[in-house]
């Protein structure tokens, strides 16, 4: 499967993987230089990357084909459609999608294709709630307060979220 390993000095590194002409996942952890085959498409989701992690808009235009359940799946394309410095509650989008806030977090956490699928604009009703399957206070949360604050989402009570 093709990949290519990225950087980014404030967010770490990444590791994207395309297959038939898709990104299907992407892992954090890469360390920014290792491409097993540099695709077209592999070079464009790195570029969108970079200019998105340095204030750009997410690019809506690259090719995603993240693997899961239809509900999963229903979700994923749900949270596409959550503008950037908005968030929605595992609730909110557990009414639009159907399921449950429980089911919602369970289609995020298993999210193939984390940040271009914006699964860190779902959060919990009092709080932000887990991010890459992590709950705990770490690596997980500071990323989820990192995305939220380059895109200078704010909570329903007008309070910015903080790096």
């Amino acid at each position: 499967m093709p990949s290519l390993s990225m950087q980014h000095p404030v967010f770490g590194g990444f590791v994207l993987h395309e297959r038939a002409g898709a990104i299907v996942s992407i892992d954090f952890g890469g360390d920014g230089g290792a491409a097993d085959e540099a695709t077209p498409l592999l070079r464009r989701a790195a570029d969108a990357l970079a200019r998105y992690f340095d204030g750009g808009p997410l690019a809506e235009d690259l090719a995603l084909a993240p693997a899961g359940t239809e509900y999963q799946r229903r979700v994923w394309a749900y949270l596409r459609t959550i503008p950037r410095g908005e968030t929605r509650t595992y609730g909110e989008v557990a009414r639009d999608v159907g399921g449950s806030a429980r089911a919602v977090g369970g289609a995020n956490r298993a999210n193939p294709i984390p940040i271009l699928i914006p699964c860190h604009r779902v959060r919990a009703a009092d709080g932000l709630g887990g991010y890459c399957g992590s709950s705990e206070e770490g690596w997980g949360l500071a990323m989820k307060r990192r995305l939220l604050a380059l895109e200078g989402a704010a909570f329903s009570d007008g309070a910015r979220c903080r790096a």
